[in-house]
């Protein structure tokens, strides 16, 4: 069964079972939300797409609940609501972590070990959060590999991307860029 924590003003958040069926509801959860503020045009595709990846990169290696959220920037671009997250409850940081650019609140190193947080940039944000604290490994899929992409995927479309810990576990974020 889905928890719908809030789907309320700037911020929608939901916690799934860890169950196959939990992508699905998830996909579809995000693109309902996204049509309501009126984003499904701009975000809709992409953010489905990545949201997938990542749930099932929590179903695939955590068996507790996978939390979900979505922060639509508000009318000056800033996020509107405190960062969150099953794994991520009030952790703005954190240690250990991965992406490909660093949040400006990291050290901005572009290496491939970041943390930290999205707070101070614009765009739409965008968490998947599960028990597990390890961060996620990102990999080099060959042609042939039926696996291994998930991150990649996040990696070249989001504008940034990290990980944090939490006091229950983790949080994979990604940010997408506004258009304009």
């Amino acid at each position: 069964m889905i928890g719908v924590i809030d789907t309320e003003g700037d911020c929608a958040e939901w916690a799934f079972p860890a169950a196959p069926g939990s992508v699905r509801s998830a996909r579809h959860a995000v693109r309902d939300a996204l049509r309501g503020w009126g984003l499904d045009e701009v975000f809709g595709d992409v953010t489905v797409l990545l949201v997938s990846e990542l749930v099932t990169n929590s179903l695939r290696y955590a068996s507790g609940p996978i939390g979900v959220r979505l922060v639509r920037p508000s009318p000056d671009g800033a996020y509107a609501g405190a960062l969150g997250g099953i794994g991520g409850t009030g952790s703005a940081g954190g240690s250990g972590g991965s992406g490909r650019s660093a949040p400006a609140d990291a050290g901005g190193d572009g290496s491939e070990s970041v943390t930290g947080s999205p707070s101070a940039h614009h765009g739409l944000l965008v968490e998947v959060s599960d028990p597990l604290p390890d961060p996620p490994t990102e990999r080099s899929a060959g042609p042939d590999d039926e696996g291994g992409r998930g991150l990649q995927l996040v990696a070249c479309s989001a504008r940034r991307w990290g990980t944090r810990r939490g006091k229950n576990g983790k949080t994979v974020w990604f940010e997408l860029a506004l258009p304009g």
